[in-house]
């Protein structure tokens, strides 16, 4: 059978069904903690949940008091995933360099699939929520989403051979992911009304299993191993040493220039995806919370609104990149995403929180444009071990980020639900301080075409 060389499909579903269950799992954990803290159900008598605005009202002080624990229990559900997902991650993305991009396609997406049967056990069976820490886990141990996009990426970048090219495809992934969740998330509420919780994670379960015979049986992997390798394959230890030698030399051995850009934007990359992610990650929470008081289908409205903002990042980064270079388009997208989250803090009506969305339209516009720049610095040998540190960088930053930002809203939604949002819009700060830094140093094209070899050197500067 011939294979062909399409991984967009494959990131479509497994995006598709995460996002479906994301916003439901939030919902799950909602409902399951009120249930099993007052010992009643959280869904009044027409199937929505109960919102109380009566500050007075006993039921607004039990509101509250789910929504932190709701906070906190989703911090401590991250960290129990986070740490091996993170080891999981940083080896099998660098290691693709080697031994080729599937494996880090098909083992998350096998942890997905296991992570789904469960909780439609769960469901199924009204498990208590502590079982939860086991299947995040157990889907950490196969790299979850951080390994994922690193591979998915990586095969991307494995194609691109011209640096315009690199740059759009790796937005064309971005758009994907933004459309696509704000479509699951848009259907999440009709399923959930429709078929329950259980079913929900059934169907995202089947999705999961027809990614994984598309994977093994017809994608082809972009790096091919060897004669030699295939008849005297390596032993775990050697594959583990040559793992960490491509990071090792992508750091330690590079040009002193080429070495202090990347770490400058891999630090301007954590920072941004921190501040873009906590403030982002919160939400669910502030509109099922008073005065927005919204039912599972109006989340399913606000994640599609989503869709907007990717599909306007996209035609961003493709229309600004033929006019302005690659830096320029990152301090547009971080000016977006302050506008709308400003505004999100004093969003206290429906429309006013859909809105939102209009002064944030590019500010998904970094992700993927910080991702290309630091693909093209780096030779074609080295991309597996970038996107391994970004990967892990992802994992990393959206681990403490969503417990840093859940406990601050934990501790503020009492007082002032939008704090976390205003607090994320100030710490934007930091990137837009390191990238006034990195324009008014002497970087410039004939400096970065220095960074590579001779043989690579028409690859394009990281401003270009």
């Amino acid at each position: 059978m011939k294979k062909v060389l399409l991984v967009e499909p494959v990131i479509f579903v497994y995006i598709f069904a995460n996002s479906l269950t994301s916003p439901v799992m939030q919902q799950f954990i909602y409902r399951k903690l009120w249930e099993e803290e007052y010992n009643s159900t959280a869904i009044s008598s027409d199937n929505s949940s109960r919102c109380e605005q009566n500050k007075s009202s006993p039921t607004y002080v039990m509101q509250k008091g789910i929504q932190e624990k709701t906070s906190i229990f989703n911090m401590q559900l991250d960290l129990t995933g986070a740490v091996p997902s993170l080891i999981v991650a940083f080896i099998i993305v660098a290691n693709g360099d080697h031994q080729g991009r599937k494996k880090s396609l098909v083992l998350p997406s096998v942890g997905a699939l296991i992570a789904d049967i469960f909780l439609s056990i769960i469901s199924y069976f009204s498990l208590p929520t502590s079982v939860l820490f086991l299947v995040t886990f157990i889907s950490g141990l196969f790299g979850s989403m951080a390994a994922f996009l690193g591979g998915g990426f990586a095969y991307i970048a494995d194609q691109c051979h011209d640096e315009k090219q690199k740059t759009t495809r790796i937005a064309v992934v971005d758009l994907i992911f933004g459309v696509v969740s704000g479509l699951a998330g848009l259907s999440s509420g009709y399923v959930l009304r429709a078929m329950g919780f259980t079913w929900t994670f059934v169907t995202a379960s089947l999705l999961h299993t027809i990614n994984i015979i598309y994977i093994v049986f017809l994608l082809e992997d972009t790096v091919h191993l060897s004669e030699l390798q295939q008849q005297a394959p390596l032993s775990y230890k050697e594959r583990l040493k040559e793992t960490f030698s491509g990071v090792y030399v992508l750091f330690k051995t590079a040009p002193s220039k080429k070495r202090i850009l990347i770490i400058v934007l891999l630090f301007i990359f954590m920072t941004y995806l921190f501040t873009m992610f906590g403030g982002s990650s919160l939400f669910t929470l502030y509109e099922l919370d008073e005065p927005l008081c919204w039912n599972e289908v109006y989340i399913g409205y606000g994640s599609a609104a989503f869709t907007s903002v990717s599909l306007t990042s996209f035609l961003g980064v493709y229309l600004f990149s033929k006019c302005l270079k690659d830096i320029y388009i990152v301090f547009i997208g971080i000016f977006s995403f302050i506008g709308g989250i400003i505004m999100a803090a004093f969003a206290k009506t429906t429309l006013l929180m859909f809105l939102v969305r209009l002064p944030s339209l590019f500010c998904i516009m970094p992700i993927p444009v910080l991702r290309s720049m630091l693909s093209k610095v780096v030779l074609p040998s080295e991309q597996g071990a970038v996107f391994a540190c970004i990967a892990c960088l992802e994992v990393v930053t959206g681990t403490i980020s969503l417990s840093v930002f859940n406990v601050i809203y934990a501790a503020t939604v009492a007082w002032f639900s939008g704090f976390s949002f205003l607090l994320s819009a100030s710490l934007c700060l930091i990137p837009l301080g390191v990238l006034c830094w990195l324009l008014c140093t002497s970087w410039n094209e004939e400096d970065l075409a220095l960074l590579v070899p001779e043989e690579v050197s028409s690859i394009d500067s990281v401003d270009s």
